[in-house]
């Protein structure tokens, strides 16, 4: 099972970055992807989660508006777009494979079985 991150970078505040996250060794069919993030000093917030089967979606309060997840099951990538990046943005954002998105404990982590790597996001003032 692996979940690879990538196109995390420097980007100016206002600015936006896509990022991805691939898939191997299970399918969407198995987990939903959900998308966490960690700053210096800071406990791990659930950004946003998608349920790729269906396409249903969940966003963290914080992210609402700014942010937008999708799936390509062809290629077995979720994407997030971040739009308005904001200095309090800059973080390294994991991937995860999540039983729990959309369910009462969704954008916890108490129920992601596997983690990516991570990628970072710095956001200049």
């Amino acid at each position: 099972v692996q979940l690879v991150e990538s196109g995390g970078g420097l980007v100016q505040a206002g600015g936006s970055l896509r990022l991805s996250c691939t898939i191997s060794g299970f399918t969407f069919n198995d987990y939903a992807i959900a998308w966490f993030r960690q700053a210096p000093g800071k406990e791990r917030e659930g950004v946003s989660c998608i349920v790729a089967t269906d396409g249903t979606t969940d966003y963290g309060d914080s992210v609402k508006g700014r942010f937008t997840i999708s799936s390509d099951r062809t290629s077995n990538t979720v994407y997030l777009q971040m739009t308005s990046l904001q200095p309090e943005d800059t973080a390294v954002y994991y991937c995860a494979a999540d039983r729990a998105c959309l369910t009462p404990y969704s954008l916890k982590d108490y129920y992601v079985d596997y983690w990516g790597r991570g990628t970072q996001v710095t956001v200049s003032s």
